[in-house]
C-alpha cells in the first residue's frame, strides 16, 4: 500500500542518526553565532591540499573529459591504486580486481548487496563506526554486535566471534574507528583462518590506512583473497568531499559489482577520480600527515592526563587520526558532557554512544586530525575544564 503524506517512512529507513555530524551542525552554529570552535567531532584531515595535488586537479578540469568513466573507474585509476599496494605492501594487486567507489560508503554498499543475501548475520564489533550498523539494517541485513574488550585493542577476537555464531559475515577495521587500534599479521591470521573454516565472508575497512603509526600496516589484499578490502581517498589523501574510494574483490565478485554500479551509480564522479590519480601521483607529499596525527595524540593525551583522565582509561591508538577516552570519572552521560564541553569550552567532540549502544555513554571520541595548534588548544582548555565537572559529580 502507498503511503500517504504525512505516513511514516519505510522500516527500513528507521535508522539512527550519525551523531558526530548532528556535533558538527551545533559546532557549526555555535561558529556562525561568532564564537571560538575547535573541531574534534569528526574524523576529516585539516589543512589544505599540497600545491602541486591542487594545479594538477585543476588542469584536468581543463584538459579532461569530465562525463561517464567505466562504472569500474578510469583504467589508469585503477591500475594506479594497484600499484600503490605494491608501494605500501610489497604485493600489487591487478587492477582487473579493482572497483572505484563513490566514496567508501559506497563500496560498502556495493560490497554488502554482492556478498549477502537479506537475513543474513553480519558480525560487527563494538564500539565500531556506527554506518556498518545502518548500512545494515537498511539493507535487510542483521547486524550481530560484538562487544570487544580493551585487553584485546577493542577488536573482535575468536572467543568472541565464537559467541556470535551462526555468522555469514564479518565487518573488520584496521586501523578501527573510533579506538585507532590495529590488528598485527598474526591476528588477521587467526581471524581469516577461522573465518574460511566457518564460510564466513569477511569486509576488511581499510580507510586508515597510510596513517598508521605504531604498528606494521597489514592488508587483507594480499593475504586473503576471498575477502572484500574496502578503501578511500578520504583519509590519508584527505579527498573527503570528493567522494571517492575502491574495492579490491576477488575475480568472482568482480563482474556482479560491476552490474550492481552500472545500475545503482552509472559510474564515480570523474572530477573526483582525476583528482584522486593527481594525490596518487603526489603521494610523497601526504606522508608529513601521519606524524602530525601521532604528535597530536600525544598532544591531547597529555593535556587530558593533566585533567585527571587516567592513562589507562585512553585507548592507545596505533592509526588513524581518533583519541577514544574513558570519562567515566566526570560523568555517566558522556553525550550530555559532549554538549556543555560545547557550550563552556568550544571544544567539539562526539560521544562514544554513537559507536557504542552499551558502554559508549562512558566515552568521547576526540578526532586530532586538525592543526597542531587548535589541537594544543583544545589539551590546554579542557586540562583546565575537566577537573570541574569532577568536583560537579562528586558535589
Amino acid at each position: 500500500m502507498i503511503k500517504r503524506a504525512g505516513e511514516h517512512a519505510s522500516r527500513r529507513a528507521q535508522v539512527a542518526p550519525f551523531r558526530a555530524m548532528a556535533v558538527l551542525a551545533a559546532a557549526n552554529a555555535r561558529a556562525a553565532a561568532g564564537n571560538d570552535v575547535l573541531h574534534l567531532e569528526v574524523g576529516e584531515p585539516g589543512g589544505a591540499l599540497p600545491p602541486p595535488v591542487v594545479a594538477a586537479i585543476a588542469e584536468s578540469l581543463g584538459t579532461e573529459r569530465l562525463g561517464y568513466t567505466e562504472a569500474l573507474g578510469l583504467p589508469a585509476l585503477r591500475e594506479a591504486i594497484g600499484t600503490l599496494y605494491g608501494d605500501w605492501y610489497g604485493t600489487a594487486v591487478p587492477a582487473e580486481r579493482i572497483a572505484v567507489t563513490v566514496g567508501a560508503s559506497g563500496a560498502f554498499l556495493l560490497a554488502l548487496l554482492v556478498a549477502f543475501d537479506a537475513g543474513d548475520r553480519i558480525a560487527i564489533a563494538e564500539p565500531g563506526y556506527p554506518a556498518y550498523k545502518t548500512m545494515l539494517r537498511a539493507l535487510d541485513l542483521a547486524p550481530v554486535t560484538v562487544l570487544t574488550e580493551p585487553g584485546g585493542g577493542f577488536q573482535p577476537t575468536l572467543a568472541e566471534l565464537a559467541l556470535a555464531a551462526p555468522l555469514q559475515g564479518l565487518i573488520l577495521a584496521s586501523p578501527a574507528n573510533p579506538t585507532g587500534t590495529v590488528l598485527g599479521a598474526a591476528e588477521l591470521d587467526r581471524l581469516v583462518a577461522a573465518c574460511r573454516s566457518a564460510g564466513i565472508r569477511i569486509l576488511m575497512d581499510e580507510i586508515y590506512h597510510g596513517l598508521v603509526f605504531g604498528k606494521e600496516q597489514v592488508t587483507l589484499a594480499n593475504r586473503a583473497p576471498e575477502a572484500i578490502v574496502i578503501n578511500s581517498f578520504s583519509k590519508y589523501f584527505g579527498l573527503t568531499g570528493w567522494r571517492v574510494g575502491w574495492l579490491v574483490l576477488p575475480a568472482e565478485l568482480v563482474e556482479p559489482v560491476e552490474r550492481l554500479a552500472q545500475n545503482l551509480f552509472i559510474s564515480p564522479p570523474a572530477p573526483a577520480q582525476h583528482a584522486a590519480l593527481a594525490a596518487l601521483a603526489h603521494k610523497e607529499l601526504f606522508e608529513e600527515r601521519r606524524a602530525t596525527y601521532a604528535a597530536n595524540w600525544q598532544r591531547l593525551a597529555r593535556g587530558l592526563e593533566a585533567a585527571g583522565v587516567g592513562a589507562d582509561a585512553i585507548v592507545r591508538a596505533d592509526g588513524a587520526f581518533y583519541l577514544y577516552a574513558d570519562v567515566s570519572a566526570f560523568t555517566t552521560n558522556a553525550a550530555e558532557l559532549c554538549t556543555t564541553m560545547l557550550e563552556e569550552t568550544g571544544v567539539a567532540a562526539t560521544p562514544g554512544i554513537d559507536f557504542d549502544a552499551e558502554r559508549g555513554h562512558r566515552f568521547v571520541r576526540f578526532s586530532v586530525a586538525g592543526s597542531p595548534e587548535d589541537v594544543a588548544r583544545a589539551a590546554d582548555k579542557l586540562s583546565a575544564w575537566l577537573p570541574a565537572q569532577r568536583r560537579n559529580r562528586r558535589d
